[in-house]
């Protein structure tokens, strides 16, 4: 019993939490970074809003944050972490629903924010 605590406990010190927060940046960044290239450069900007790209991102936010999050409830009881970054994954989705632009940017931008909070307070309640 003890060896598979020790696995659980190296599977959740914080690293799918951080690499949580990490990704929520980069889909931060990379939001951004499409809205300006697309008034910039309309090629390359519409090769970053290819559906794919967001399909792809939406489905790895949602299996590292049910991943990371579920594991942070089993470790430490509280649900609150995993009820902000579930929402946050509700908004982003929502988000992937609506065509581009101004609002869609910020839907997404907002699920993110939401899901890298709920990462940084499951990391700081397994701390």
């Amino acid at each position: 019993m003890q060896g598979s605590t020790a696995r659980f406990s190296m599977l959740h010190d914080g690293r799918l939490d951080r690499l949580g927060i990490a990704l929520s940046g980069l889909c931060a960044v990379h939001c951004v970074m499409s809205v300006i290239l697309m008034t910039l450069v309309a090629s390359v900007g519409g090769a970053l809003l290819h559906p794919a790209i967001h399909e792809v991102g939406l489905v790895l936010a949602i299996i590292l944050g049910a991943a990371a999050l579920g594991m942070g409830i089993i470790r430490h009881g509280y649900m609150l972490p995993a009820a902000i970054g579930g929402l946050g994954l509700g908004v982003m989705a929502g988000a992937a629903s609506i065509p581009h632009g101004d609002m869609e940017t910020v839907w997404t931008l907002t699920g993110v924010a939401l899901l890298a909070l709920g990462h940084d307070l499951n990391r700081r309640a397994a701390a």
